[in-house]
């Protein structure tokens, strides 16, 4: 496969630059910049189709770059030779400059590739703001052993750099899947309530009535986290079956959305162990 020298801030290298700064750009194209070497070592691990391989056009590669520089080779990834200061300004990191990037396919947004376990775990976000809280609540899913996230609303993008660096990579080894609203995330547990997985629907709000221990997460559980200005939408708090609240003291009003997710899937984590 030939290989395509990039030597300036050319229409290819602009392309690359939508990717990582225009969201409805990267989602007609389905693709995306990978950055760092946990996120990519993940992306191959799951066996993420690669589209493009951007190596620096200079110096000497560590192992690790040759070895997903022949993944992506053998994978029939188009292959780009760029100066070192294009590839910089791509990996968006001031104090040093990435051996390597690629560049993968992003998923369908289908809920279907969110596996049907009777123990299902799982989290709805309702339209968060914070492409960092996203990617920080994609990386305790991974971690507390959830099935999948499902984004509901216009929140933030979880194909976002940011919330791609924040997740460490887990964006890629758990299921993340956009949705319209909460009628369409319920369409989905309806279809799974109707194979046999009872989900219950657990809500999070400093004024619930359940405190989260009290909450039995041992069964199938879809997690839904709200807002921190709005909590959950008038559509989310019909859909739960219960409305749970971590009891915190302090003068905090409530904890931000990321750790509140955090703590409850670890209540989850630990029931279930």
């Amino acid at each position: 496969m030939s290989v395509t020298r990039v030597r300036s801030r050319n229409a290819t290298f602009q392309y690359w630059q939508t990717l990582l700064t225009n969201r409805n750009k990267r989602g007609r194209a389905r693709e995306l910049v990978v950055q760092g070497v946990r996120p990519t070592d993940l992306a191959l691990a799951a066996q993420t189709p690669i589209r493009s391989l951007l190596v620096a056009d200079s110096g000497t590669r560590s192992r690790w770059a040759q070895e997903v520089a022949d993944h992506a080779r053998a994978a029939g990834a188009a292959e780009y030779l760029l100066e070192p200061e294009l590839l910089a300004e791509l990996g968006e990191q001031e104090d040093r400059t990435p051996e390597l990037l690629i560049t993968v396919e992003i998923p369908h947004d289908d809920p279907a590739r969110i596996s049907l376990a009777p123990d299902l775990l799982a989290v709805a976000l309702d339209r968060p703001a914070s492409p960092g809280n996203v990617g920080s609540i994609i990386r305790s899913a991974d971690a507390f052993g959830a099935h999948g996230v499902i984004i509901t609303g216009h929140g933030a993008d979880p194909y976002d750099p940011r919330a791609v660096r924040a997740s460490t990579g887990s964006i890629f080894t758990i299921p993340s899947v956009r949705l319209a609203g909460p009628a369409d995330a319920m369409a989905w547990v309806s279809a799974l309530r109707g194979s046999g997985v009872p989900v219950q629907v657990v809500g999070t709000d400093e004024t619930g009535t359940h405190p989260i221990e009290r909450v039995d997460l041992t069964r199938p559980t879809l997690i839904v986290t709200g807002t921190e200005k709005t909590g959950m939408s008038a559509g989310w708090r019909e859909a739960c079956d219960v409305i749970a609240k971590i009891p915190i003291g302090g003068h905090a009003s409530s904890l931000n959305a990321a750790n509140a997710t955090s703590i409850v899937l670890y209540e989850a984590a630990r029931q279930r162990g």
